[in-house]
């Protein structure tokens, strides 16, 4: 998964909130992870403010 596909989904989880999404979110992460690496991972929950939202700090593992 490319990173751009990576934000427009995750971007969809976030728009929407709640536990199914948060589920959805950390499946993106997780394939994020694996594909680009931690650091990655981290500019996304910043982005997304994905803390705040799904509570997903950064340096969290997705696995």
């Amino acid at each position: 998964m490319t990173l751009e596909k990576a934000r427009e989904l995750i971007a969809v989880q976030a728009d929407m909130g709640g536990g199914y999404n948060r589920n959805g979110a950390k499946l993106i992460l997780a394939e994020v992870q694996r594909e680009h690496g931690q650091e990655a991972v981290d500019r996304l929950i910043r982005e997304f403010d994905l803390e705040k939202l799904f509570g997903f700090k950064p340096g969290s593992s997705f696995h």
